[in-house]
């Protein structure tokens, strides 16, 4: 089994896309807007009323990031003052100097919650919340011995 993070934008999935390209060098591994479904009125109708699908906004859009994967889409756009809070998305490398890009990439337009900064489990390690709402934590393991 495998779990991945399905993660929802309101309206700048494609920015975080392109951001997330260029911060991990993520493979996009599939993109559809809601205007290239194949019958977008009936997803609609399905919703109920006060969903509105711009044709140019993702539906569903997947990212592989090393050997995981994140899905992501701009969802029914109706709550602007979504909070992605509960969670993290946490990477792993044994790479200090790769996690160190990752997390500067990441912290890029964000806000950092932790430093970078060796732990006492991790060569390094950090935690932020990205430009676009998504909590990460970035973490380098010690060896155990």
């Amino acid at each position: 089994m495998q779990a991945n993070p399905y993660l929802f934008f309101d309206g700048s999935c494609e920015q975080a896309i392109a951001f997330y390209q260029q911060a991990f060098g993520a493979e996009l591994r599939f993109k559809m807007t809601f205007g290239e479904m194949p019958d977008p009125q009936s997803v609609q109708e399905g919703c109920g009323s006060g969903f509105d699908f711009p044709p140019d906004k993702i539906m569903h859009a997947q990212l592989k990031i090393g050997s995981s994967e994140i899905m992501m889409s701009d969802g029914n756009m109706a709550s602007s003052d979504r909070q992605h809070q509960g969670y993290a998305i946490s990477l792993a490398t044994s790479d200090l100097e790769e996690g160190k890009n990752w997390f500067d990439n990441l912290s890029a337009g964000g806000h950092v919650t932790m430093p970078w900064q060796e732990t006492f489990w991790a060569k390094g390690f950090g935690m932020l919340t990205d430009k676009f709402g998504i909590p990460w934590m970035v973490n380098v393991e010690k060896p155990m011995p």
